[in-house]
């Protein structure tokens, strides 16, 4: 079983569109399968979840578009924080939030406190979030705090500056909606993630098909540079 599964929630609006309705409409029902999804990872013990919601460059889309959904947001954080502290659920936001709204940001800062003794899952909602903005951010902390005459900077040096540094590398990367790519989420912790595609359309994105995905992760061989050989002895010592 994966220990951090990271999706990519594609498809809300096209999953309205066939269906004759706003877009909007499609956001409503895909907050409805997170609801779904973060029950599957408890269950399963899945130990971290992370979500794309809103990437940086999102605010390209219909100001319209952005400001339902930004709303939504507030909607959810509202009705869904208590219900996640209940079941022992820690919930953070990740990304550039100053540019959201103050009362946001206040939900926000809110649910992270309530939630932040909670240990059974750990729910990540990336929200103006890019994974070349993460990368950049904690360059420009790392240099900011290097230590004087350390001129070299090893790859190990910039973990603690990256917004998830809290979290293990995902295992398992979803992304619904037929897309397959990665979309600037994430670059540097899916390095050695095992990625998985699918045609199906985040608000039809239910139990079952979370564990079709879960068992291709399940088939595959993680050799991290090693050999089957190498994989296989470590396994039966």
């Amino acid at each position: 079983m994966p220990s951090h599964v990271a999706v990519i929630m594609d498809g809300n609006g096209r999953w309205a569109k066939k269906r004759f309705l706003p877009r909007v409409a499609g956001h409503v029902k895909g907050v409805e399968l997170v609801r779904e999804m973060v029950r599957a990872c408890l269950e399963r013990g899945i130990q971290y979840l992370t979500l794309f919601a809103f990437s940086s460059e999102n605010w390209r889309r219909p100001q319209e578009e952005v400001s339902l959904l930004m709303q939504l947001f507030v909607k959810a954080l509202e009705q869904e924080v208590e219900k996640l502290d209940r079941n022992g659920v820690r919930l953070r936001v990740v990304g550039d939030l100053s540019r959201f709204e103050p009362r946001l940001q206040a939900l926000i800062r809110e649910a992270d406190a309530t939630t932040q003794d909670n240990t059974r899952l750990d729910l990540t909602i990336a929200a103006n979030y890019g994974g070349r903005w993460d990368i950049m951010q904690a360059m420009n902390r790392l240099l900011a705090n290097r230590a004087p005459g350390k001129e070299v900077i090893e790859e190990g040096d910039l973990d603690p500056y990256l917004s998830m540094n809290y979290a293990p590398e995902p295992d398992l990367f979803i992304r619904t909606g037929g897309e397959q790519r990665i979309s600037n989420f994430l670059l540097w912790q899916l390095a050695y993630t095992e990625l998985y595609f699918t045609d199906t359309l985040w608000p039809d994105f239910d139990t079952a098909e979370f564990d079709k995905a879960i068992a291709s992760y399940q088939q595959r061989e993680r050799r991290f540079g090693r050999t089957s050989e190498q994989v296989t002895g470590q396994a039966n010592a």
